[in-house]
């Protein structure tokens, strides 16, 4: 049995080709500029049994089969409920489904992260902030544990996108950017490099619960925001 907040079943952002996208309740951090803020709750979503999500995953097989795609676990962080999230791969992986995982690698490598690791095709890592102490004031956590998350998928040589969403004034400071480039030089397994603009569209679920949205003053990432991060980082 897992929580989970909703489900996508024609995704074609959260991997490659035509995707199943899973997004699990409950999250760890607390990302100011989270727009699905609705899903930090453990407690909140829908309970749904192994069988009753592979049987919904099974009727879309043909659309991954001929796209080239497959299954993304997302969130939330579905890394928080590491049973059921074992489970499911081994059960995709019966069915020959390539399977990735969207996380903010904020996690101890226990031996059933290690398996989880080893039954995963592809890692979406989602890099908050690559100075530590930033990090730690924009999510509540330092990085620490999640660029170790990308050196053991870079030592398992396991495919994996690097995700950061560029926030004016907070994610795109130049210095900030070559810390990042340089990081991400030190990486031998990264596929894709992709820069997320900020926008503010989720700030309505903030109100709906009662919650301040605390980058209410920041302005929303343009065109050019992306550009200039890119030339920094020296990517297309």
């Amino acid at each position: 049995m897992a929580r989970i907040h909703s489900i996508e079943t024609f995704g074609t952002v959260d991997g490659p080709g035509i995707r199943f996208v899973i997004f699990f309740q409950g999250c760890m951090l607390k990302c100011k500029y989270c727009h699905n803020r609705d899903t930090w709750d453990i407690n909140g979503g829908e309970e749904i049994t192994l069988s009753e999500i592979i049987d919904k995953i099974e009727r879309y097989m043909n659309y991954f089969y001929t796209s080239g795609g497959g299954v993304t676990l997302s969130g939330g962080e579905p890394l928080l409920q590491p049973n059921f999230v074992l489970e499911l791969l081994r059960e995709l992986k019966k069915r020959n489904i390539h399977t990735a995982i969207d996380t903010s690698g904020n996690f101890e490598i226990t031996p059933l992260m290690q398996e989880i690791i080893n039954f995963t095709d592809l890692f979406l890592l989602d890099i908050k902030h690559i100075n530590p102490e930033k990090c730690k004031k924009l999510v509540g956590f330092p990085n620490e544990k999640e660029l170790n998350f990308a050196k053991t998928l870079n030592k398992q040589n396991k495919p994996m996108w690097l995700r950061q969403v560029i926030i004016p004034g907070i994610t795109d400071e130049k210095e900030d950017l070559l810390k990042l480039k340089e990081f991400i030089s030190s990486l031998s397994n990264v596929e894709k490099v992709e820069l997320l603009k900020y926008h503010d569209m989720g700030k309505y679920k903030w109100e709906n619960l009662g919650c301040t949205y605390e980058l209410s003053n920041v302005q929303a990432a343009t065109d050019n925001d992306i550009l200039r991060a890119k030339e920094i980082l020296g990517i297309n």
